[in-house]
């Protein structure tokens, strides 16, 4: 690193000799004596620039509350008012002078996860950092205020966005809206369930091992994960960068469609994005409306498309028998509608989930926990770093509750354990994974499989931490497995509802299950148009399997 000032030292920077040899020492390393104190004067000149650094005033985005208003900012109380756990705020939130209508009339509720000035953003975790309050708007509340939507809160998320089970947020259990009791899934859980009871017709979620598919497929729901990079995701908490997605929940696809249109596009900020995708780049919206109205493709809209069954995402000791037969049902409907089906097999897929899983852990603890993505150009929250600190105190690890501890401690022993070659080697794997999926996806247009192998289980009414760490994480294995893999690889991943399965401890209950529907990288359009197609020709909420 070039030194372009060694800065005027005043006495209260200066490091000493002792500093110097204290900070090599802890880090295994000698400095010769002749050295100590050049060390100690760059040392102590850095020191001084980076107090002027921290001397000047931070820099945000403005934003304009006189015309983006928000008033009646309150938490709710009692099962009704927060739609049994689905609401972690109230407010009214608008633009008085919208730039387009292209959302006009719809009602939405934004992930607890995702910035909205002046209203807390607790990302489902309690203490000081759960009590986070940022001066910002994310880029797509912004550009759903600007397109005419009205925001009526934020909706519960699982602790830490790090649980796929929905009794984990200190807000409280967010029951599924088909049977009290059992979990939407997580960590979206209250932007699926809000859209499912009809409390708002859309909701943004974030999703980086399924958090948007997971509760969408559990509470019979309509959602995308774009294509990496194709939401801006400024102003979101970052769990890891190169998994972070955030996308839209319907309950139609159209709708879906129409959100996406809104919200997708490069916003100059985030750096996982193209420079190259402005805003309205594909009008996701209008073109599938065209598609769906064309009556020359009507009655067999998918003709000369082409779906592969994804092998492996039928795995056989996991996945429900009842699970199955509904996406295989769903995917027989695909054929009527003129698709060619086929089956693909990718056998690396199988240890996906694990590449997964390690290779988030140690990026995950410093980029989500400590607030900390460095080497990253984005939008970063400094007051919310402050309160995050260099590494967790007591009383931040224990506000965490066991999904997102579990995070941090596994990336604290893999770090000291492993290191970077373990990152590394997950990384690369990842690539692999990314390459064999761009391979079969041109011999085929779309990819499918279930979205969850196995419907929801019960939810604990005391919430998942009083169980245990190692009781309350057990019952996540296996929930990602079909969706973890494309957040990995960043490639457009659709649920679409298909028909209801009976609970797998109780046959009378009957819970929703979703068809995943995955494309090539950028070509989020063709997942929505052939997810569409079978709504249009489908009524999903007719169709039970049992007994498989």
């Amino acid at each position: 690193m070039s030194v372009l000032v060694l800065g005027e030292t005043d006495q209260t920077s200066l490091v000493s000799i002792d500093e110097v040899e204290t900070l090599a020492s802890t880090h295994n390393i000698t400095i010769p004596p002749s050295e100590l104190q050049d060390w100690a004067d760059l040392l102590s000149g850095m020191n001084s620039c980076a107090k002027k650094v921290l001397a000047l005033p931070d820099y945000y985005p403005p934003v304009d509350v006189t015309l983006y208003p928000r008033t009646d900012i309150h938490r709710p109380s009692g099962d009704e008012e927060t739609d049994y756990g689905g609401w972690a705020t109230k407010a009214t939130i608008k633009c008085i002078q919208p730039k387009s209508d292209e959302l006009k009339g719809k009602t939405l509720a934004i992930k607890d996860a995702i910035a909205v000035a002046g209203i807390k953003c607790g990302n489902g975790i309690g203490g000081k950092v759960g009590g986070w309050i940022p001066n910002v708007d994310a880029t797509l509340v912004t550009r759903i205020l600007d397109a005419g939507g009205l925001i009526l809160g934020k909706s519960a998320c699982e602790a830490g966005c790090l649980v796929a089970v929905s009794d984990t947020s200190n807000t409280g259990n967010v029951h599924n809206p088909y049977a009290y009791g059992y979990s939407t899934g997580g960590s979206s859980s209250g932007s699926a369930r809000l859209v499912s009871t009809g409390q708002v017709d859309m909701a943004i979620g974030t999703d980086q091992g399924g958090s948007t598919r997971k509760p969408s497929a559990n509470c019979g729901v309509v959602c995308i994960k774009p294509t990496w990079g194709l939401v801006p995701y400024t102003g979101c908490l970052s769990l890891e960068a190169t998994l972070d997605h955030a996308g839209p929940i319907a309950r139609n696809v159209q709708d879906c469609a129409t959100l996406l249109e809104v919200i997708a596009g490069s916003d100059g900020i985030d750096d996982r994005q193209p420079y190259s995708w402005p805003q309205g780049h594909v009008k996701f919206g209008e073109e599938l409306k065209k598609f769906l109205n064309n009556q020359m493709t009507s009655e067999k809209p998918l003709t000369g498309i082409k779906v592969g069954i994804l092998l492996e995402g039928f795995p056989s000791k996991i996945t429900d028998s009842n699970v199955s037969a509904a996406s295989k049902c769903a995917i027989s409907k695909l054929a009527e509608l003129g698709a060619q089906v086929k089956e693909i097999s990718i056998p690396f897929y199988k240890d996906s989930g694990l590449v997964w899983m390690v290779g988030m852990a140690m990026p995950a603890a410093t980029q989500c926990l400590l607030s900390n993505p460095s080497g990253r150009k984005q939008l970063l929250f400094t007051d919310r770093c402050e309160l995050s600190g260099p590494t967790l105190t007591q009383e931040n690890f224990d506000a965490l509750g066991p999904g997102a501890q579990n995070v941090y401690l596994r990336g604290l022993f893999l770090q000291e354990r492993f290191g970077s070659p373990l990152h590394a080697r997950c990384t690369n794997l990842r690539q692999k994974l990314s390459d064999e999926y761009d391979l079969a996806l041109k011999d085929v247009n779309v990819l499918v499989m279930p979205t969850c192998v196995f419907p929801p289980g019960k939810i604990e009414p005391k919430g998942g931490k009083s169980l245990g760490p190692l009781k309350m994480l057990s019952r996540t294995i296996g929930i990602p497995y079909n969706t973890a893999p494309f957040s990995s690889s960043g490639h457009p991943a659709l649920n679409l509802p298909v028909g209801f399965v009976p609970a797998r401890d109780d046959k009378d209950v009957w819970l929703p299950t979703g068809l995943q529907i995955v494309g090539s990288k950028f070509d989020d359009l063709t997942v929505l148009k052939v997810a569409a197609s079978w709504e249009k020709a489908n009524d999903w909420k007719t169709m039970r399997f049992s007994g498989h």
